[in-house]
């Protein structure tokens, strides 16, 4: 079989012959109870980068072992870029959220051989799933290998915004001490209202994570809550996103995209928030109006933005967001650490094990499967394509 991983490029100075640390720390299962990735066997060494061209995910010995085809690339954009050549005859695509190869209904249709597609991490929105589920293409993620890293980079997003922690940083890298500029923009978390569009993996351990902030906690989800868990964190639980927004101080949005939630959070639901509130976007840029968002910025009625996601992705050199003003961007890093790359890269080999073998893949990984919604997918996604305007990531390096 011919496997494309399609990864991000290494570190600017080449990739890594040391490390910062040692060693990770050894998970075996996560809150909910589910088993951290089982593999037979890895390649690697729990803590090395394995999401970049270099790292190869660990999988190089295991495919050629076997008799199979392993094309690693970072250039996935446009009609001229080895991921459209490969393409056609490839039997599996693996990608990664952070630097997606957008399978599009044009793509998936000239990618005849094509029957699995793996995100390796979370969220396969990059996959127009209607065309995946039209075609039989089996599409799967690694359900829960980054979800309490994420939730670990909202919380600090949400800090850094509300105290002003990054122009502070900023006075002090040019060798200021400009405390009254520091302090205009800075508040207390302490008795806000914070709340979450969706409390599944991530948001429920994000609202894990603020309850000893003391502050008010508020979520609305599809799937609501057990009573004790909303007793013992004291949520107040919205049935609409709308009825949420009013009240809260700060929104953290951790949903999936789908044609739902799609430009979501547009001009209209941004006017129904606090004046200066904050919004957290750790989920998908595409949630979010990409205008709309500069103009609460540039109006006051948000106080500030911090997303890791943005769409598309790369985004182009002259994406608004890297220039707006009371920002707090990163670039789509919350996911991939070293910790969860370990754990996504072993996700990637328990999956093609599992598929060369014919044994059944895990129902916590499955998104598409047998023609319909599946596993994991059928709880979270609906069908439809939010691949649409992707091919403005070929304007990166233009």
């Amino acid at each position: 079989m011919k496997i494309i991983a399609v990864l991000y490029d290494d570190p600017v100075n080449g990739y890594p012959k040391t490390y910062a640390r040692d060693g990770i720390p050894k998970i075996e299962r996560y809150p909910d109870g589910q088993t951290v990735p089982t593999p037979k066997k890895i390649d690697f060494k729990p803590g090395q980068l394995l999401g970049c061209v270099s790292g190869e995910l660990g999988l190089r010995k295991f495919l050629e072992d076997l008799g199979h085809t392993l094309i690693v690339t970072s250039d996935k954009d446009g009609a001229n870029s080895v991921f459209e050549r490969e393409l056609p005859d490839a039997d599996i695509v693996i990608s990664q959220p952070f630097w997606p190869a957008y399978l599009t209904k044009e793509r998936i249709a000239k990618a005849r051989k094509l029957k699995l597609a793996i995100t390796a991490g979370i969220g396969s929105d990059h996959v127009d799933l209607q065309a995946a589920i039209d075609r039989g293409i089996t599409v799967t993620e690694i359900t829960y290998c980054n979800s309490i890293g994420v939730a670990e980079h909202i919380v600090m997003m949400i800090l850094a915004l509300i105290r002003n922690y990054i122009p502070s940083y900023q006075w002090v890298i040019d060798q200021g001490w400009n405390i009254a500029d520091c302090a205009e923009r800075s508040y207390d978390l302490e008795g806000m209202h914070v709340g979450t569009v969706a409390a599944g993996h991530i948001g429920l351990a994000v609202l894990r994570r603020l309850k000893p902030f003391d502050v008010k906690l508020h979520y609305t989800e599809r799937h609501r809550l057990p009573e004790n868990i909303e007793k013992d964190l004291n949520l107040t639980y919205h049935p609409d996103v709308e009825s949420m927004v009013r009240v809260c101080d700060v929104i953290t949005i951790n949903c999936p995209l789908h044609a739902e939630t799609e430009h979501m959070f547009n001009d209209a639901l941004i006017s129904k928030m606090k004046r200066g509130s904050y919004i957290i976007n750790t989920a998908r840029g595409k949630i979010c109006d990409r205008e709309a968002i500069v103009r609460a910025l540039e109006s006051g009625q948000l106080a500030g933005y911090a997303g890791d996601v943005w769409f598309p992705q790369p985004p182009p050199k002259d994406h608004p967001w890297r220039t707006m003003p009371h920002h707090g961007m990163t670039p789509h890093i919350a996911g991939t650490s070293l910790p969860a790359q370990t754990r996504y890269a072993a996700g990637v080999r328990e999956i093609l094990e599992c598929w060369f073998e014919r044994r059944p893949i895990r129902d916590e990984y499955l998104i598409v499967d047998g023609g319909k919604l599946a596993g994991i997918g059928a709880h979270s996604y609906i069908a439809g394509d939010t691949t649409r305007g992707s091919e403005e990531a070929t304007r990166f390096n233009s």
